[in-house]
């Protein structure tokens, strides 16, 4: 029996992609994975809090300065996607514990403004909070990358 050419190639990367399509998806992932990447996606949810408390805060203590809200604005705008992705894979995970998404936020908004309250020059703060808030630092695609490229890998499940 002679072998074409394509059976002959299947045959040799049977060994290399056996195990790769033998690996857990996603959404068979152990019950401890499941739980902490439900966490981390909540977390989602702690960075929008950080947006939202430091630009009201230094809206408000920087004598009123519309560059805060409108930063604020074009966050929720690029960002508002993965929240939403990451409460349809909370929820296709079996959901988070009760409160932990206000856990999450309350966290988030102590220690952002721990942070505000121990710097020592309270306008360069947010200076640099608006700078990183408009140069994409906060966006969650970069803080949260991989938790997110986790969320897809499930949403396209």
């Amino acid at each position: 029996m002679r072998l074409t050419p394509v059976f002959t190639a299947l045959l040799l990367l049977a060994p290399l992609i056996a195990p790769l399509m033998a690996e857990e998806t996603p959404l068979d992932m152990p019950q401890a994975e499941r739980i902490e990447l439900i966490g981390e996606l909540v977390a989602f949810h702690g960075t929008a809090t950080i947006v939202s408390v430091m630009s009201t805060h230094c809206y408000e203590t920087t004598g009123l300065d519309r560059a805060y809200r409108t930063a604020a604005e074009n966050w929720h705008l690029r960002n508002i996607g993965y929240l939403d992705l990451a409460d349809r894979v909370v929820t296709r995970l079996g959901g988070a514990d009760e409160g932990q998404k206000q856990t999450a936020q309350t966290y988030a908004g102590t220690q952002i403004m721990s942070a505000y309250n121990a710097a020592p020059d309270k306008n360069r703060f947010c200076r640099e909070f608006l700078e990183k808030l408009d140069t994409g630092g906060f966006d969650i695609d970069k803080t949260l990358a991989g938790p997110l490229q986790q969320a897809q890998a499930i949403a396209t499940q």
